[in-house]
């Protein structure tokens, strides 16, 4: 799971926003419009990357089919001092 956390969250382009993602949903759990409000992206930018993270594990979604709320994973809680280290080397992700 540290490969993968480094890969999505610092290994790629889209990277500092996926990490903003996952800290904006450690904070509170929310859905794709209010993340997208809260960082100020465009809401199929936030999308894209909720994809990318649910389909590495590191978030998941509640069973809603409307409104799916966001949060962190129990796996990748597991491994959130990884998240950190990864969040301490990046500028714009608030730790």
């Amino acid at each position: 799971m540290e490969a993968v956390l480094w890969q999505v969250l610092a290994g790629t382009r889209g990277g500092p926003n996926r990490a903003r993602i996952l800290r904006a949903v450690d904070e509170q759990p929310r859905n794709a419009n209010r993340i997208a409000e809260a960082l100020d992206l465009d809401y199929k930018t936030v999308r894209h990357h909720l994809d990318v993270l649910e389909r590495n594990d590191v978030v998941r979604s509640t069973e809603a089919e409307y409104a799916a709320v966001y949060l962190p994973t129990d796996r990748a809680r597991r491994h959130w001092d990884t998240v950190e280290e990864v969040f301490s080397g990046m500028s714009g992700v608030d730790s």
